[in-house]
């Protein structure tokens, strides 16, 4: 296999800035020529493994910040929405693309954002009276997106608030145990009902009120959340500042993702999990039996495992409803989800709705020849009573098939035979796949030629995009 070179000039000047030197200097620390940084950092010259030893010699860095990012997140985003009939020329190549994401990030971003303020535009005229009824709003991500976007590009992991969670589990005690003395100190109450709303906090009674009806997974999720709120305030502020969001909505959507972030990393405390995880080579069950934790949540905090320099396996995580939407998403590995539209359904993730209670492992390969390990399953959530709904979700874990090896699931499994793996895309809309039985509309990239005497699969050919 031919070796890739690495061209990550933003990323060393990224890195360079924020050990705030100049070029000069750090081209002196790590033994190169000023002209030779300024052209890696300027991508005209890949960066050499010299200056990648240099980097963890000289300033410790987590090398594997280079190959990393946003990059390729970019770079799927970026397809998708040049794929977008408003763009009248061939969807630029991947290389060129690659250049974009990475030597122009700025420009990148501005791009998607423009493109996102187009569909919004395009479908609120598709419909008359939502466009009447909201004219007078700006054109903009939806907060929702907003905050959902901002977790994708800080690669599902929050180091400031990773950390704090890890250091309020350290203790001999449980982490309930740690919780209620927490609220003590503060002079808060903890009760318990039969109320429907898993949480609810009076800060003039200095009450906090857990549902019996939950999981005990759930309500000690739930405490954990009120207690970031009440303890972890000024550190949540810090990173939403950070973060710039452009309305007051998106910032408490964002805090009250922050809140989660922080309950989940102290249920599951990163370094204990990562090593437990490793132990157990990641046997979902057995993890949330040992951390008192849902499956669901064991395996969204595998996906957060990405921490400089003690990184684990890199796994994509999706939550889908029974309408195939996806409410959860986040990729540590180079699958990348649709942004619009539902996921492709040859991916067994939709089918674990049909055997509830069992996990479903697939061998799957994307249209640019990557090959991954899936492990699906169904998560009820039960309501309480006999009339109360029940939630119903699917899960889906997996990573490229390089690191199969680590996890249970993939033990009896003949990862080394092509015949094995199972054809999927991202999304119909931009996977060019010709003889999908499950495709439901064409792609946008490509033109169709329509054969009124034949018909195979579909009632149309996919040609070729024009070069």
């Amino acid at each position: 296999m031919a070796i890739q070179k690495l061209y990550a000039g933003a990323k060393l000047r990224e890195i360079r800035t924020r050990l705030q030197l100049t070029q000069k200097e750090f081209a002196a620390r790590m033994g190169v020529s000023l002209p030779y940084l300024n052209q890696m950092e300027n991508n005209n010259r890949p960066v050499s493994t010299a200056v990648v030893l240099a980097l963890a010699r000289e300033f410790g860095t987590d090398v594997t910040e280079l190959s990393t990012g946003d990059s390729e997140r970019m770079v799927s985003d970026l397809r998708e929405a040049l794929a977008d009939p408003v763009f009248p020329t061939p969807t630029p190549s991947a290389a060129d693309l690659r250049l974009v994401a990475s030597n122009a990030p700025g420009v990148a971003r501005a791009l998607l954002a423009l493109h996102h303020a187009y569909r919004q535009t395009h479908e609120r005229l598709a419909s008359l009276d939502e466009a009447l009824g909201h004219e007078d709003r700006s054109l903009r991500a939806s907060p929702w997106e907003e905050v959902r976007d901002f977790f994708h590009y800080c690669d599902n992991y929050i180091d400031a608030v990773d950390h704090a969670a890890e250091n309020f589990a350290r203790g001999p005690d449980s982490i309930d145990a740690r919780a209620e003395k927490a609220l003590e100190r503060r002079g808060i109450n903890l009760q318990f009902s039969d109320d429907p709303l898993l949480r609810r906090y009076d800060p003039q009674r200095r009450t906090l009120t857990l549902s019996t009806k939950a999981s005990a997974s759930s309500r000690r999720f739930q405490l954990l959340h009120q207690l970031a709120l009440l303890t972890q305030n000024e550190l949540l502020d810090a990173t939403l500042d950070l973060a710039r969001f452009q309305s007051d909505e998106a910032r408490a959507i964002a805090k009250i993702g922050l809140a989660n972030y922080f309950a989940g990393a102290a249920m599951l405390p990163y370094r204990e999990f990562l090593a437990a995880a490793r132990e157990t080579r990641h046997d979902l069950e057995m993890l949330a039996d040992q951390f008192g934790a849902s499956i669901e949540q064991v395996a969204h905090r595998l996906s957060t495992l990405q921490r400089p320099g003690a990184k684990g396996v890199p796994f994509f995580f999706v939550r889908v409803d029974q309408a195939g939407t996806i409410t959860k998403r986040h990729s540590a590995t180079r699958l990348q989800f649709a942004r619009y539209g539902g996921s492709c359904p040859l991916w067994n993730v939709h089918q674990a709705f049909e055997v509830p209670g069992r996990f479903l492992r697939q061998l799957a390969e994307t249209p640019d020849g990557v090959r991954y390990f899936c492990l699906s399953r169904d998560v009820s959530k039960l309501g309480g009573s006999f009339r109360a709904p029940v939630r119903r979700y699917a899960i889906s874990l997996g990573c490229e098939i390089r690191h199969a090896g680590a996890l249970t699931y993939a033990d009896d499994m003949d990862l080394s035979n092509p015949q094995a793996f199972e054809p999927i895309g991202i999304s119909c809309r931009i996977c060019a796949r010709p003889n999908c039985h499950q495709r439901s509309v064409p792609p946008l990239e490509h033109s169709l030629t329509i054969d009124f005497d034949r018909r195979g699969i579909l009632p149309y050919r996919i040609d070729a995009p024009p070069q």
